[in-house]
């Protein structure tokens, strides 16, 4: 970023730094204090199953079973411990997508242009802002060039506010939004001491809502709690009825309700979303909220502006059509002299100090075609900012010592043909060269000059009488590989949509080589203001190029594609766009061109501006859902045999009803825990996955269709191991010998399901290519710690078993091979049906038609 800021400006020096932050401190407001380790650690012993463990470990010590009451007290440790290292994992992922996101400012520091961390901003400093951008300190304007900001944090105002050294109000608050032009301020007040710091706003003391998945999640863990303690009662009074020993009936009840509960789910959820935006960080992608992880998945529409998001954004001029020669003058010519006054103009129209690509260049050809450079003998003395449907700009120059006025305008080509003294034959030519360039993807803007001898300036711009002078036509080419992001985009069901301020005729140039498919004409904004919602819903189905878009107009057409149902990702790098990625679903911001105000309003910030990284995000988003909802049936379907071994033989007066004891379902719940949350978490995406439909984000994370099939996988597994049970008994099998039996067979059931759920699709020996290093980890560790307590003979004593032969341990594998693999079969039989039942055409071809 390049500025012609006024050499008086020299900033502070390193040493005036120092000094300032030493006597003020940073530009920091504080907010509520950070979660600690003993915060979070007496979270976690708040939760359901450790108070489970607890209420355990007291009746063991009470009973005077010290041996158990310490396995309990280990275990407290253990689930506490897991629980603990998964919630600072995850916290501190968030911290550093927090850290992430702190903008940089631009300040002026011993005569140079500085960028530096928001925070570092220092009493004193010369802090330079700029369109798009917020402001991070309150202080008073030094220079200013076109400088409007909107003041709405602070005042409720949505008015922009027009602010310069002539101006009564010359003071600049941190939180407000610049909307037009440069600035540059001394800085009075930081962090607390600002304006907003005493109001006590902060972006960090937002609460997020729920995400619909989180809720569902969150519902149906209360739903299993409620029927825990249902359940815990009713099993307590009917043990205690049939023993009279109200401990052991005690004892019995808790080890069914330690059975029931799902804690892992909620402990699964959190280290999913936190871990996945950690994941997506690295690969470029800053996400503010780890619930929008969940809604990239499901993303079923994506909204792109075209400046700078399909395009590079850097404005390259290409032409200069000259109204008097009624001719089109190539790059190569422009030194030509028929074009001074067009050059000139163009450039007056620009602001002083230029930070718009194109402003940028006009003020470059200026300076490489003008026999004599007279900016600096010239002062702004009035200017008109960026307004009006379609939008222009007016500014007024004086040389005091000629006393000679320039008054230059540009802006969109309708808009100057509609205030310039022209023939309706003259516009209609000049209307057919502004198409015609249009359609070669070219973008126009219109030049015109005044003159007006009185200072009672007229309150609008377009009451001047103007001269029309001709335009300057920008080439704004589409991004490397821009096509192949659509084309996987499209692959994915997601369609596209392309809202953009630009005119119909660059935008449909662009989309074409772009990739976007198209067989609709474009709608203009002007038009849709009118509709009412079902035309603006119709409007949004049917149409893919929306053209000449305002900041209303896009609004309105977000929220009309959300009404239809439609998971909407809004793209955009520019102020007019933030309205909008503030109401989408995801609104996604450029990091490196876009403004800073897009960047407020957006919850995902791609790093490097490649549109590619939101594909990685919408991936990453269907991967984690994918596997969070194959850790959630693992558990739900392991859960079912654990309940159902602990209840049945109870009430169905089996000769040994308590074959697990708490120690038994606790050991359960530690090889399941890490399973679920870390190994599943780390898995791969399945292929095709790109390839399908998104899903809606109104289903249920597990439809009936899936809860049965989890069900079912449980009732086979309890199937298996209660025929286990019944074999080894008659077999004449004593009660540490069925334990070992039952216990061993759901063991290997356990690691079968944990290994068959990695896909719903795909064969057990498909996914064992899948690369996933934890798995055999937990898997080997899993068969470590039940040879130990199968032959270690204190293990086996404390557990109640005895170690088995080597024809009992393969009759236990059999029967849970059995009691899981079948669903290998049902899968075989799905991916049969799906190969007979598949459509001809391709997504691409049924988007195309």
């Amino acid at each position: 970023m390049a500025h012609n800021i006024p050499q008086h400006l020299t900033g502070l020096s390193n040493e005036e730094v120092l000094a300032s932050q030493k006597k003020y401190g940073y530009n920091r407001i504080h907010s509520a204090p950070k979660s600690s380790w003993f915060s979070l650690l007496l979270d976690i012993l708040k939760e359901p199953m450790l108070l489970l463990l607890i209420a355990v470990a007291i009746i063991y010590l009470i009973v005077g079973d010290y041996g158990e009451a310490a396995f309990m007290l280990a275990a407290i440790v253990a689930v506490s411990g897991i629980s603990f290292y998964q919630d600072n994992r995850s916290k501190k992922a968030l911290e550093a997508l927090e850290k992430l996101n702190e903008p940089l400012s631009t300040v002026i520091r011993s005569s140079k242009m500085i960028q530096i961390p928001t925070h570092e901003i220092a009493v004193g400093d010369l802090c330079i802002t700029e369109e798009g951008k917020m402001i991070s300190a309150d202080g008073q304007i030094v220079h200013s060039n076109d400088f409007s900001v909107n003041e709405a944090s602070l005042t409720g105002e949505t008015f922009s506010v027009f602010k310069s050294l002539e101006t009564e109000d010359r003071n600049v608050y941190s939180g407000t939004l610049v909307v037009s032009g440069l600035a540059v301020f001394e800085v009075q007040n930081i962090g607390d001491s600002t304006k907003l710091g005493k109001i006590g706003e902060s972006i960090q003391s937002i609460q997020e809502d729920q995400s619909p998945l989180h809720a569902q999640i969150t519902k149906f863990v209360k739903g299993m709690a409620v029927i825990g303690i249902v359940v815990f009662i009713m099993v307590w009074g009917y043990s205690f009825w049939q023993s009279g020993d109200i401990i052991e009936s005690l004892l019995v009840g808790l080890t069914l309700a330690m059975s029931i509960l799902p804690e892992e789910i909620p402990v699964a959820f959190t280290t999913f979303m936190a871990l996945g935006a950690w994941k997506l960080m690295r690969e470029g992608i800053i996400i503010k909220r780890s619930t929008v992880v969940e809604t990239l998945g499901s993303t079923t529409v994506i909204c792109t502006d075209k400046t700078g998001t399909i395009t590079e954004n850097s404005m390259q001029l290409k032409a200069l059509y000259d109204f008097r020669t009624h001719r089109l003058y190539e790059d190569g010519q422009f030194n030509d002299p028929v074009l001074a006054e067009l050059i000139q103009f163009a450039m007056w129209s620009s602001e002083p100090v230029p930070f718009d690509p194109m402003e940028k260049s006009l003020h470059k050809i200026y300076e490489q075609t003008q026999n004599t450079d007279v900016r600096q003998n010239f002062r702004m003395i009035h200017e008109y900012p960026l307004e009006g449907k379609p939008p222009m700009m007016t500014h007024i120059f004086e040389n005091k010592k000629n006393k000679e006025r320039l008054i230059a305008a540009k802006g969109a080509p309708e808009a100057l043909l509609g205030v310039s003294d022209l023939s309706e034959n003259e516009k209609t030519q000049l209307r057919a060269q502004i198409k015609q360039l249009g359609k070669q993807g070219y973008r126009l803007l219109g030049v015109a000059k005044s003159n007006f001898e009185r200072n009672d300036f007229p309150e609008k711009q377009q009451d001047f009488n103007f001269e029309f002078l001709g335009f300057t036509v920008f080439y704004d080419p589409p991004k490397a590989g821009i096509e192949d992001v659509f084309r996987q985009i499209y692959d994915a069901g997601i369609k596209v949509k392309v809202i953009t301020g630009d005119s119909e005729e660059t935008t449909n140039a662009i989309a074409l080589q772009a990739g976007i498919i198209n067989s609709s004409p474009a709608v203009n904004g002007a038009e849709i203001v009118d509709h009412t919602e079902q035309e603006l819903t119709e409007l949004s189905r049917k149409t893919t190029l929306f053209t000449r878009m305002f900041p209303e107009a896009k609004l309105k057409m977000v929220n009309a594609l959300k009404k239809d149902d439609a998971v909407v990702a809004m793209l955009g790098d520019g102020v007019n766009d933030a309205p909008a990625l503030k109401a989408a679903h995801i609104g996604v911001a450029m990091g490196n061109k876009g403004t800073e105000i897009a960047k407020a309003a957006a919850s995902l910030v791609i790093i490097n501006d490649d549109l590619n990284k939101l594909v990685t995000g919408i991936a990453a988003g269907r991967r984690i859902y994918s596997n969070i909802k194959k850790a959630i049936q693992y558990i739900i379907s392991i859960h079912i045999p654990i309940i159902l071994t602990v209840s049945l033989p109870l009430f169905l007066g089996w000769i040994y009803p308590q074959i697990f004891t708490p120690v038994h379902v606790i050991f359960l719940e530690l090889i399941m825990g890490p399973t679920c949350s870390i190994v599943y978490e780390n898995e791969p995406m399945e292929k095709e996955t790109m390839k399908q439909n998104p899903r809606r984000m109104t289903e249920t994370f597990l439809n009936w269709k899936e809860l049965s099939i989890s069900i079912i996988q449980g009732l086979m597994i309890t199937g298996g191991i209660l025929v286990i049970y019944q074999f080894t008994m008659q077999q004449g099998g004593d009660e540490a010998t069925t334990r070992a039996m039952v216990f061993t067979t759901l063991i290997f059931a356990n690691i079968l399901l944990s290994l068959t759920n990695r896909s719903f699709k795909y064969s057990i020996f498909e996914t064992l290519k899948y690369r996933n290093n934890l798995f055999p980890i937990v898997i080997s560790v899993t068969l470590l710690l039940l040879a130990a307590i199968l032959y270690i003979p204190s293990f086996a004593a404390f557990f109640r078993l005895v170690g088995l032969s080597l024809r009992e341990l393969l009759t236990a594998f059999l029967v849970a091979a059995v009691s899981v693999l079948w669903f290998e079969i049902y899968k075989w039989v799905k991916r049969r049906s799906s190969i007979d039942n598949a459509p001809s055409q391709t997504k691409r071809q049924i988007f195309q038609s």
